[in-house]
């Protein structure tokens, strides 16, 4: 293995953050999903409901939050560069799976908060009363609330897409290649290039 330049400790610990919030997100998601379709069967409260929406739409702001604090950290901070050995080809797919993270990281939330903000029911943060959702300045409309609302929801498999591009690379690098690629995000001394 070579020795790879890291990544900033605050580039790590944003990066595992948000990837946790996010996949963890996508399977809390489709968990809503299914409690939707069982207070619709009498299964469950509607209070049930509401208050895992509060908290998916909680963690959402959080991402986005953290999301926008990780670009501008990443815009504002050099990353280290592609190990010598890397093809022109995978250098150009990692840039594209690392910014269509960034896209669908920002994108997502902001159309969930869309889709929220266009809907006459109030969000609370927290499921706290006291503390509600802050609203964009968009019509409480139905249709922007559903279009809003399904582009946000179709989300999940492109999450999990990239995540599997991402990670089945990363491991490629570290195990096959054996460049110490894995190593520049994964505070394991082991795993350091």
């Amino acid at each position: 293995m070579t020795d790879t330049p890291r990544y900033t400790s605050i580039a790590i610990i944003l990066h595992w953050i948000i990837a946790a919030l996010l996949i963890g997100m996508v399977f809390f998601g489709w968990y809503m999903e299914d409690l939707s379709h069982g207070w619709r069967e009498g299964l469950v409260s509607g209070e049930q409901v509401q208050q895992a929406y509060n908290w998916h739409k909680t963690i959402g702001l959080l991402i986005l939050l953290l999301s926008l604090a990780r670009l501008a950290w990443r815009l504002t901070h050099k990353t280290p560069g592609m190990p010598d050995g890397m093809k022109p080809w995978e250098k150009m797919a990692a840039h594209a799976v690392h910014w269509a993270f960034y896209v669908i990281m920002i994108g997502m939330p902001i159309m969930g908060w869309i889709s929220a903000s266009a809907w006459e029911l109030p969000s609370f943060l927290f499921n706290n009363p006291d503390v509600p959702m802050p609203r964009l300045p968009v019509p409480q409309s139905e249709g922007l609330h559903d279009v809003s609302g399904s582009i946000h929801g179709a989300g999940g498999w492109p999450i999990l897409i990239l995540w599997v591009l991402h990670a089945g690379a990363a491991l490629k690098h570290q195990f096959l290649d054996k460049d110490g690629l894995l190593g520049r995000m994964i505070p394991l001394p082991f795993l350091k290039g």
